[in-house]
Parts: C-alpha cells; sequence; structure tokens
C-alpha cells in the first residue's frame, strides 16, 4: 500500500493547487476556469481544491479577469506581480504560496488538458511523487518547434547527468514533499522541469495529446525558446566548458599539423608554396571564431554567477487575493 493510499483510508479530504501563471491571456481565462471547474469540483468529496493564479504583470485585461473570479470563488487565489518576471519565477511564486497536499502546475492557455488530471491523482495514490505529462501528439504547433525540441531534449540528455523525458512540459503533479523540496531551491536559473528532476523521489510519465492554443497568441517566440534551451543546458551540465576546452586542444592539434606541412613543403618543396593571404585569413578567422565560441560560453556560465551573486528576491508581489491573512 502506498503512503499517498493512507489518506483515503482515514477518509480525509485532501485539497489541490492548482498553479496556473498567467500574462495576456484574456481570451482564454473565462474558458479555463470554466473546466478546470468542472473538472475539480467533479472530484469531490475526496478532494477539495484551490485555484492559485499568478498574474505575471499581464498588460491586457487579464488582471481585472482574475479578480472578478476571486470575489466569485473563495477558492480562488490571485497573485500580482509587480511587473513581468518570467514564465519560471511565476510557477515558483505560485508554489510558494500553494498550501494544498498536491499541487497541478499548468498553463493557463489550454493546451494542457484539464481533464487529464484526474488520471495524474490516479498515478498519485499508487504512490508517485510527481506524475509529469508526455505529449502524445502536439496540435497546433509547427513542424520547426517540434523538430527543434526533440533535437533539444535528445541533446540535454546527452551532456547532462539527469534523464530528461522527451516532449514533457511543466504540466505535472506534484506531492507535498517535492514541493516543500522546491521552496528550498532559490538560485535564479529556474528551469523547473530540470529542478523537479533533480530533487528525486518516484516519478511516473503519463501520456496526453495536447491541444491547439484556445485562443490568443503564444507568447514563447524564438528568442525565448533559445533561452529556455540555453538555461536548460547551462543549469544543469558543465559539458559546453568541456567541449570548448576540447575544442581548443583540437585546433591546437590541427595547426601543429599544418606547421609541420609548411616546414615541409619550405625544406622539400618550394615550388608548393603559394604566396598569398587566403590561407592566412581562413587560419585566423576559424581560429577567432573558436576563440569567441569560446569567450561566449565562459561569458554565459560568469553571468549566472553573476546573477546569483546578486541575491535578489526571484519575484515582488504586488497585491494577493484571497488568502488567509495571518496576524
Amino acid at each position: 500500500m502506498s503512503t499517498n493510499d493512507t489518506n483515503f483510508l482515514k477518509n480525509e479530504t485532501l485539497c489541490i493547487s492548482l498553479v496556473v501563471p498567467v500574462y495576456c491571456e484574456e481570451d482564454v481565462l473565462p474558458e479555463f476556469y470554466a473546466r478546470t471547474f468542472r473538472v475539480l469540483t467533479a472530484l469531490s468529496p475526496s478532494y477539495d481544491y484551490e485555484l492559485v493564479f499568478i498574474n505575471d504583470g499581464s498588460t491586457d485585461h487579464s488582471a481585472e479577469i482574475l479578480s472578478s473570479l476571486a470575489q466569485k470563488n473563495d477558492r480562488v487565489k490571485v497573485i500580482h506581480l509587480s511587473r513581468n518576471f518570467g514564465h519560471k519565477k511565476a510557477i515558483t511564486a505560485g508554489l510558494d504560496h500553494a498550501s494544498g497536499e498536491i499541487a497541478v502546475i499548468m498553463d493557463a492557455d489550454l493546451q494542457d488538458p484539464p481533464e487529464v488530471i484526474p488520471e495524474m491523482l490516479k498515478k498519485w495514490t499508487e504512490g508517485f511523487k510527481v506524475v509529469y505529462g508526455v505529449r502524445r501528439q502536439r496540435r497546433g504547433e509547427s513542424l520547426f518547434k517540434r523538430l527543434t525540441a526533440t533535437a533539444f531534449y535528445r541533446f540535454l540528455n546527452s551532456v547532462s547527468e539527469l534523464k530528461f523525458a522527451n516532449d514533457s512540459g511543466d504540466f505535472r503533479l506534484l506531492d507535498r514533499a517535492v514541493i516543500d523540496s522546491f521552496k528550498q531551491i532559490r538560485e535564479d536559473n529556474r528551469y523547473i522541469r530540470g529542478l523537479i528532476s533533480w530533487i528525486g523521489f518516484s516519478q511516473c510519465p503519463i501520456t496526453y495529446d495536447r491541444d491547439p492554443r484556445y485562443a490568443g497568441k503564444t507568447k514563447f517566440n524564438l528568442r525565448k525558446m533559445l533561452r529556455f534551451a540555453l538555461d536548460g543546458v547551462t543549469s544543469f551540465s558543465e559539458r559546453p566548458l568541456e567541449l570548448s576546452s576540447r575544442m581548443g586542444f583540437l585546433v591546437t592539434f590541427i595547426s601543429f599539423l599544418s606547421a609541420c606541412k609548411l616546414i615541409y613543403a619550405k625544406l622539400f618543396l618550394p615550388s608548393y608554396l603559394v604566396q598569398g593571404w587566403t590561407s592566412v585569413m581562413v587560419a585566423v578567422l576559424f581560429l577567432g571564431g573558436i576563440q569567441l565560441i569560446a569567450i561566449g560560453v565562459l561569458g554565459e556560465y560568469l553571468g549566472r554567477i553573476y546573477r546569483e551573486t546578486k541575491q535578489r528576491p526571484l519575484y515582488i508581489v504586488q497585491a494577493k487575493l484571497g488568502f488567509k491573512i495571518h496576524r
């Protein structure tokens, strides 16, 4: 019998915290609330729930919609951040304020269907502390995004000591033990799925079909995709630094062979030498490119060290709605 099953034997009602980061989702929020409300209320009486929305500096009417939902339903909690801190730090704010024995992280765009939550809970009752979603199909996403996502996870698995499931995202269920462990990690570079994998505990995947966005446009552009990939690699691997060193040794070896070739030609094949700038320029540009790449890799790691040393708060809360005031 799993430890999670003991709560059911005691006939206790457990609370699920649905943690939802929100950034400019005014077109989706009414439908998102309606669907999640149906799913969560259907779990009664075994489970109670709270909806923890994190307004990550939205510039549309998302804040007003969330405030209205909090007034209508006392199970809706809203955290208004002082500005846009980013998706990962908004999730962190939600988990910091989640009070349930279980938390489910999901975005508000309805690409991850809330109807999967009961399946996650079933796995949790079997004893798994983390249940993460793996996308069987990714409807509404471009071929470029699907191919680059597959390539990224394969590369990350090849350079990291941790193993990450292909086609998994932040849509996942966390046990209270995992939440409390996650809250102890306050590093600035927050690759969420990597941190949760690093924490450990028993983890289990479930597959589902990912839907297109219900409305609106994705906020995850190419620049953010590249930054996300860079965060994932540099947060959980020092392999780029090792590759830079190996590349340096390789270039040095190639340069040594070229020097040997030129000396041989000078001594025994003087007619072979051709005067000109082509070979010199190619060598200079090649070596310069290698050096700039190595400096860039070092800069990424040094930049992360610099941000960590400042020890700024991960986010700043402007206002909270629906939370009990503790004196």
